[in-house]
């Protein structure tokens, strides 16, 4: 008589809480947009939502302790002229934060320390290549300045952001509107999902496609795919009957799925984050109150489901905080910021342990925030794995945070910013006017004052 034996696993028992109310952050009215995207952006210092603006596109970002009730007129990034759809912190430098909108732009901000103390309206770089809204946005995960963007004119460009050009425009591959696209570990690779019910791995700087999966899921729903350890993809989209599925493929083998499984009859589109330190993906619906999370593993059947995370209200967006910023020292292994209507709550991951030392187990070394290399060394062909770092004091920026640099001279000025530059001379002059005129008044009175002595 054979008895089944449960799986082993150190994840098994990871449970969710949302923290208290006061340290959540209140009265942020959240985008009504109905976009596919997560609406929040995180790191160890700031939180950005986007949210709610009349006249144009806004999100505000606020620094990560100052939680509880946010005024009403607490300034936002506000330089957009249509709404914005998807904004994402840079991974090496923590105030660097891009944002995509309706008004076809890509904006490059930086925040201050300490968080914006009046509305930012004047962004460090503006980035124009798309003829139609842009929805998704994904920095490298190595080399440094390097930006993807994918608008619904089915269009991907990869950007130099420090020059602000359009280096790489790939603009025949996709033949609907763009889903999702992301990058592999270390930025070699880029996948992506489109309403032509097809995945792609591209090759990012040629802009061709190497590898292709016509209808992973059977359904017309929208399909969101991310690369997972040892190059193999986990896609989650909707059977034929509009049942959400999550299934795990190995590129070498396109076929047939490494596993396929049925989860429920929700509408909401399926947003999965996946943690290589752990092999732990969580997926979040938008409009769901749950979050299911899985373990990926080497053995059949491949995707193993842990547990669920479950709360009364619906997400509006999510979240995902990098493994630098969790708090080591309570085993938390990953945190979300999930966006209700009027509010974000942070909730956390942890694995039930006993001891307060560090798990050497649960966090093996993770990418920390420095490049490993410039965006032309990238561009002209160099891969680089991402530069380690381990968790075992609580991460410290041993080396200054990359500066963001923006080659004025290079950049394109577009007929705005030549605006602005002939508005700043004529300032020049005018003021050079006048000290001219104010020298002539002195050279006067000094002439009077000695005609004076001399009587």
């Amino acid at each position: 008589m054979s008895r089944k034996v449960v799986r082993t696993s150190k994840f098994r028992h990871v449970f969710g809480q949302g923290l208290k109310a006061d340290q959540c952050y209140d009265d942020i009215r959240i985008s009504q947009m109905t976009w596919d995207s997560n609406f929040c952006s995180v790191n160890p210092k700031f939180v950005a939502m986007i949210v709610d603006a009349s006249g144009g596109g806004a999100f505000m970002v606020l620094p990560l302790t100052k939680t509880g009730r946010i005024d009403m007129s607490y300034p936002t990034v506000c330089g957009h002229t249509g709404p914005v759809l998807d904004i994402e912190f840079c991974p090496h430098n923590d105030n660097i934060i891009a944002s995509g909108s309706e008004d076809c732009s890509v904006m490059i901000w930086e925040i201050p320390d300490g968080g914006l103390t009046s509305p930012l309206t004047e962004p460090v770089v503006k980035l124009e290549g798309h003829s139609k809204r842009v929805g998704i946005l994904t920095w490298h995960p190595t080399a440094h300045n390097v930006l993807m963007s994918a608008g619904c004119d089915n269009v991907v460009i990869l950007w130099n952001v420090a020059r602000g050009e359009a280096v790489v425009r790939m603009d025949s591959v996709h033949t609907d509107l763009i889903y999702s696209a992301c990058w592999n570990r270390d930025g070699s690779k880029i996948l992506t999902s489109c309403k032509d019910k097809t995945l792609r791995i591209l090759d990012p700087r040629k802009g061709t496609v190497l590898v292709e999966k016509e209808k992973p899921h059977e359904g017309s729903r929208p399909v969101r795919a991310v690369f997972v350890s040892d190059g193999k993809i986990l896609s989650t989209g909707f059977s034929r009957m509009s049942e959400r599925q999550v299934a795990l493929w190995d590129p070498k083998n396109f076929s047939e799925p490494l596993t396929l499984q049925e989860l429920d009859t929700s509408s909401g589109v399926l947003l999965p984050f996946f943690d290589p330190d752990t092999g732990v993906v969580y997926l979040c619906g938008k409009g769901d109150s749950s979050i299911r999370y899985f373990e990926v593993t080497d053995e059949a059947p491949y995707v193993h489901y842990l547990s669920m995370y479950s709360s009364k209200e619906s997400q509006k967006g999510m979240g995902y905080m990098p493994k630098r910023g969790l708090e080591i020292n309570k085993c938390e292994i990953a945190r979300f910021y999930k966006l209700h209507e009027r509010k974000c709550e942070p909730i956390v991951m942890t694995v039930p342990r006993k001891s307060d030392l560090f798990q050497e187990d649960l966090y093996p070394d993770t990418i920390g925030p420095e490049p490993s290399a410039e965006a032309d060394e990238w561009f002209d062909g160099k891969d680089a794995p991402p530069v380690m770092i381990s968790l075992k004091d609580g991460f410290t920026a041993t080396t200054k945070t990359k500066e963001f640099k923006v080659h004025k001279s290079l950049l394109k000025t577009t007929a705005a910013s030549d605006g602005n530059q002939g508005g700043i001379s004529e300032a020049l002059q005018t003021l050079r006017r006048e000290i001219k005129a104010l020298k002539a008044a002195m050279d006067e009175l000094n002439r009077r004052v000695m005609e004076l002595e001399s009587k």
